[in-house]
């Protein structure tokens, strides 16, 4: 797994693969880590929005305040990686043999 921020967060090292912590990063390796998790949550409603729209069981209406909602959630989220000196890739966990964690949008 790679740490998010590049190495400024915890980091494997050595054959015991120890956890190096830098006291100075965790505020923003927290701030990655949860915004991660919001990340992974808006991908995932979004996908389950237009499943429903192509299903046909969503008025116009909803349609429309979904698709407000989700993008003021996207802008809100830029605004919170910019704040914190992240970017989109610092947020994308590498899972390892299962890939990354978030799908490319």
């Amino acid at each position: 797994m790679t740490a998010p921020g590049g190495d400024r967060g915890p980091r494997a090292v050595g054959p015991g693969r120890r956890i190096e912590l830098d006291p100075e990063s965790v505020g923003r390796d927290l701030a990655a880590l949860v915004l991660t998790v919001v990340e992974l949550l808006r991908q995932l409603m979004e996908r389950q929005a237009l499943r429903r729209i192509d299903v046909g069981d969503l008025s116009e209406d909803r349609i429309e305040e979904m698709g407000r909602t989700l993008m003021a959630l996207e802008e809100r989220m830029d605004e919170l990686r910019e704040h914190f000196g992240l970017t989109p890739e610092d947020l994308n966990i590498d899972l390892g043999p299962l890939g990354p964690l978030l799908s490319p949008d």
